[in-house]
């Protein structure tokens, strides 16, 4: 079969903002799918919420809508645009849910649009857990003993059949949200609760936990006409009982036997020809580890978490594949990309190895619960790949950029062996460091393995390591030592550690003894076929299958690594874009990454692809073999920028803003003499290094104040203090993080935040709009509302605001993108901070002005102006529109975080809203934030006492409109005295219902509360913000943001939202 004629025109439906279980596997996976089906002739449409993303840009698809991902938004495009066909796999669970309901309602057929890809019987097939309990028992397949529940009290009788512990799974839910193990009646109606809250469609699977089994993944590719294959089988260094997402994830599987791995590989495919499904399809697998007992966990069947990283494991382009089979192509007529000899129907063989470990968020919640279990916590994960296990791990551990470097833990070095015995029972992030510190302390692995159920394979493989580090420090240093120790994944400076040989005489030795690392391609068919890819990855043999190319100039792009709290998705937008505009300009590009989500990574984008961690020793391997004639290191966030040092140190320029100038920026004293020389004022400020000097410097300058590190990104470790306590514990916090530079103290500024994203070309620059913040100075601006263009500024202020920018631009000597932030106070405008580096509202500016700051970047590197470009100067012309960028949050996935807003950045993800008014602009962010816009409704004030006036006109807004509000005693009487009727709670621990009952009522459909300080008063709104999120109730601990709220809510009734296609915004006046 090819390709069928009546697919012209398809909607795609994406993923959404990043969230905790759903990152950026779906922008990769998306990106790659519009170019395959562009690349057919199709024309694409394509919904999606996120600003942030490739996915989202105009160049990726032909006509894009970043809206609410709600029935009513799809609905509306559907008309608009009249598509034949709707893609639906490529959104994550999201958009499976979408387009589902859409096909239920009737809407898809009425309209004569079929969904393409796996059809919804399939999708319900896999997703309703009595259809799958059936489909598994036609095909013989065992899956684990489970019934479904749909009220507390069935879960309790369910599970005290099956017997404790039970594992409940909510249906149609993400990244196993609402879901966890229960091993008492306690637990289970707690944990029921939730899932039932969670779940689209009331329902909780009790199941038998086969935890400590081995959990296996399949990821399979079925065409239309039946044909399989398997892409690669990969296995959990965790046992089952941590979600797949929060494990150590290695490919292929190490500890299988073949006749386990053809056992499960039929398993794989007899479920998905059961299924038929169409494109990918990702199976899990628990495996009993003393029989060959086994049992089907669950089947995604769509472009998973799993599949990014098969894909990026095995160089098989799984999305593409898979959107080609939707438009009815199989899998022997679609090319391999990679080899451009092999068709897709070849499995691929993997002659090394990959390791994934994720990337938790707990630097930023330091107070979280860091356990793991079936609901999971990372939000981005990091890959190595080597020729060994013991190599891809060491590499992989070095990718997360926390300080580690090898498996020792330097908080376990003072433990006892007892206290280390405690650490191995505890199932957290920290558990390698734990298992390894027990093997180097000569616990039996017998012992270890029975404790944990981590395989012993895996267990002697660490011992191995430990051997390595042994030998180091009781050996004199030989060739065969230093060899064996480099192939096994050690930096130089690991080496110098253990042997205490310094690092320059170790590199003396590598230098003469020939030890340099050669690199190896990933090529699919372990090359077996001549393979034309430039995807590779270091290791310590003989032969080099890199050939650096002396034809043209070349440019080495650094990216961003993992994604985290306050480094996203939108860094590696800004990498992409940067490889494309130095390709126009006919440079060879190379990029080193390691994340395997994103796009960046995707084999097709730079002309060489280095899967390397980020460190300035691999980064330098690649500069010696490669000699680039510059880097880039202004687009891949604080990751990048911390090795600028290191790079010009290698002889290689800079592209771009100077190391000197970065240096300026962030060193305090300097940053101050320039402010000074321009005549900017700021809010004074101090730079400290140890917690006297912290306290001496805030009664200098007067409480409040803010305290933060220097040189981190996403306000990590920043906090307001108000009292000399605070800043004992913040000092504490930041000391945590292992900081060898200063600490600044500043005056704590209360007024309006703006920000500006500029370009300079060294003589001027060019700004493409202000952007205002809806909540005032103190909240971090990746946490704020984000309005352009700014709403309520003074033509003086703005005049004021870019004349500052200019200068400032100028006076750090900045070459490329410059990021500042501003507090605007009775008509003064301070500056808070300046960064020459791309920001994360690059992607949302570029997106809504129309102007593509990243190319113009690039293109000032080489001495082009920015007039010679068409731009002018200064500030430009906004657009008719009004666009609010608007945070979302994945707090109820971390337990134990509070969910104050704060100067330090919490938020996981953002949303966009276009439209011509203010307040249709602010409606579409809260939708596509997922907050409902109720006209009437229950809501819970309780406020600090500095706040109790300005609540007063919100209270009294929602009251108007038949809100009942409910508060606790000080609130309520203010708002009683004032005329505002309301219902009183009582205070937590009070005599019952407290608040806490009323929230867990399921009766609230809204939480107002700000926090105040004090241990009491703290411990209290914790527990009510706390209880409110995992009650899935939304809470604002800003005014601003309440009153942003209460606006919309006024206007929600009589606003029709339009749709934006937001490829038309240069000519913005025809948008409807």
């Amino acid at each position: 079969m090819s390709k069928i004629s009546s697919i012209q025109k398809v909607l795609i439906i994406g993923s959404g903002p990043i969230v905790i279980g759903q990152a950026a596997e779906f922008d990769y996976a998306g990106t790659q799918a519009c170019r395959a089906l562009r690349e057919e002739g199709v024309e694409v449409i394509l919904v999606n919420s996120n600003p942030a993303t490739i996915m989202t840009d105009g160049e990726i698809a032909d006509k894009v809508y970043i809206e609410p991902l709600t029935i009513d938004t799809l609905k509306k495009v559907i008309l608009k645009e009249r598509p034949d066909s709707v893609l639906p796999t490529l959104g994550g669970q999201n958009a499976l849910n979408l387009a589902v309901e859409l096909e239920e309602s009737g809407f898809l057929a009425e309209h004569n649009v079929r969904m393409i890809g796996t059809n919804a019987d399939t999708i319900r097939m896999a997703e309703d857990r009595e259809l799958f309990k059936e489909a598994m028992a036609r095909i013989s397949q065992p899956c684990a003993e489970s019934e479904i529940a749909e009220t507390v009290e069935d879960s309790l009788l369910i599970a005290k059949r099956i017997g404790y512990p039970v594992v409940v799974r909510p249906a149609y839910t993400l990244g196993g949200s609402g879901g966890g193990i229960a091993y008492t009646e306690e637990q289970l109606h707690a944990i029921a609760s939730m899932g039932l809250h969670r779940s689209r469609v009331n329902q909780v699977l009790i199941e038998r936990c086969i935890s400590g089994w081995k959990e296996i993944e399949y990821e399979v590719i079925r065409d239309g006409n039946g044909n399989c294959i398997t892409v690669c089988n990969m296995e959990n260094f965790d046992p089952v009982g941590v979600h797949t997402g929060d494990s150590i994830v290695v490919a292929p599987c190490q500890t299988l036997a073949d006749k386990e791995i053809q056992m499960l590989r039929s398993a794989s495919i007899a479920i998905i020809n059961e299924l038929k499904v169409e494109g990918g399809c990702n199976v899990q697998f628990a495996l009993n580890p003393e029989s060959f007992e086994y049992c089907v966990i669950e089947v995604n069947p769509r472009v998973s978490r799993s599949s990014a990283l098969a894909s990026k494991a095995t160089g098989y382009p799984i999305a593409k594949v898979a959107s080609k089979i939707a438009l009815g192509y199989t899998l022997d007529e679609i090319e391999n990309a990679i080899t451009k000899k092999t068709y897709a129907c070849f499995e691929p063989t993997l002659d090394y190895c990959v390791v994934k470990i994720p990337k938790w968020p707990f630097d930023k919640f330091v107070h979280a619960r860091r356990s793991l279990g079936t609901q999971m916590k990372a939000t981005g994960e990091v890959m190595g790949i080597a020729p060994t296990f013991e190599a891809a791990l060491m590499k992989a551990i070095r990718c997360l950029e926390q300080n580690m470097f090898d498996l020792t833990d330097a908080e376990l070095d003072g433990l006892s062996d007892l206290d280390v015995s405690e650490r191995i029972h505890a199932v957290d992030d920290r558990r390698l460091f734990a298992v390894a510190e027990a093997l180097r302390r000569g616990f039996a692995m017998e012992k270890i393995h029975s404790v944990t159920k981590i395989d012993r394979w895996f267990l002697q493989k660490l011992q191995s390591i430990i051997a390595v580090e042994k030998r180091l420090a009781n050996e004199p240093m030989s060739k065969e030592l230093l060899q064996k120790a480099k192939s096994f994944g050690f930096l130089d400076e690991t080496v110098a550690k253990f042997s205490g040989i310094s690092i320059e005489e170790i590199r003396g030795l590598k230098e003469k003894w020939a030890i340099r690392p050669v690199y190896k391609m990933v090529d699919t068919c372990a090359a077996e076929f001549e393979a034309e890819t430039p995807y590779y990855y270091s290791s310590y043999g003989d032969e080099n299958e890199s050939r650096p190319e002396r034809s043209r100039k070349k440019i080495m792009v650094i990216g961003s690594g993992p994604i985290r709290i306050g480094q996203g998705i939108e860094f590696d937008f800004c990498s992409v874009h940067s490889v494309w505009a130095l390709k126009k300009l006919g440079f060879e590009t190379i990029i080193v990454n390691n994340n395997p989500e994103t796009v960046s990574t995707d084999f097709d984008i730079a002309d060489k692809l280095y899967f390397e961690p980020l460190t300035p020793e691999d980064v330098w391997h690649i500069v010696e073999l490669e000699k680039p004639d510059g880097a880039v290191v202004q687009f891949g966030g604080q990751t990048a920028i911390k090795l600028a040092g290191a790079i010009e140190k290698m002889g290689i320029p800079l592209l771009g803003t100077s190391f000197d100038s970065i240096d300026e920026a962030e060193d305090r004293e300097r940053f101050d003499a320039i402010l000074a020389q321009c005549g900017i004022p700021h809010a004074a400020g101090r730079m400290v290094f140890t917690c006297e000097e912290a306290l001496q410097a805030a009664h200098e300058l007067g409480y409040p104040v803010l305290v933060r590190p220097s040189y981190v990104l996403g306000g990590q470790g920043m906090d307001i203090a108000y009292s000399d306590d605070d800043i004992r514990e913040q000092i504490g916090i930041i000391n945590t993080i292992a900081q060898e530079h200063p600490i600044l103290v500043d005056k704590y500024l209360m007024g309006t935040e703006v920000e500006v994203d500029a370009v300079c070309d060294g003589v001027d620059t060019v700004i493409p709009g202000i952007m205002q913040h809806v909540e005032r100075a103190g909240v971090h601006s990746g946490d704020s509302i984000s309005v352009y263009p700014a709403q309520s500024l003074s033509k003086q202020v703005e005049h004021t605001i870019v004349d500052y920018t200019r200068k400032l631009a100028l006076a750090l000597r900045v070459r490329g993108l410059l990021n500042i932030q501003f507090i605007v106070k009775d008509e003064q405008v301070y500056i808070i901070e300046a960064n020459p580096r791309s920001s994360r509202t690059v992607p949302y500016i570029s997106k809504i002005t129309d102007i593509p700051i990243v190319h113009l970047a690039v293109r000032t590197f080489f001495g082009e102006t920015l007039p010679e470009m068409g731009y002018q100067y200064g500030l430009q012309p906004s657009k008719s529109l009004i666009a609010i960028k608007m945070p979302v949050f994945s707090f109820e996935k971390l337990y134990g975080a509070d969910v104050n807003l704060g100067p330090e950045m919490k938020s996981t993800g953002e949303v966009l809203g276009i439209a011509r008014s203010f307040e249709e602009a602010m409606i579409k962010a809260f939708q596509g934030a997922g907050m409902h816009l109720l006209t009437n409704g229950n809501v819970i004030i309780t406020v600090k006492d500095q706040d109790k006036e300005e609540v007063l006109p919100i209270a009294k807004g929602l009251c108007d409109l038949g809100w009942t509000i409910y508060s606790t005693e000080g609130t309520s009487n203010y708002l009683k005295e004032n005329g505002i009727p309301n219902v009183r709670l009582n205070k937590v621990g009070g005599d019952a219902p407290d608040i806490l009952d009323v929230i867990l009522s399921g009766t609230i459909d809204l939480v107002i509360n700000t926090p105040s300080k004090g241990a009491e008063h703290r411990r209290d709104g914790f527990l009510i913000r706390r209880n409110t999120v995992e009650a899935g109730i939304p809470c604002l601990t800003s005014l601003d943001t309440a009153n942003a709220f209460l606006r919309c809510v006024q206007h929600v009734e009589d606003t029709n939202l339009s749709v934006v296609d937001i490829t038309k915004v240069s000519s913005f006046l025809v948008f409807l």
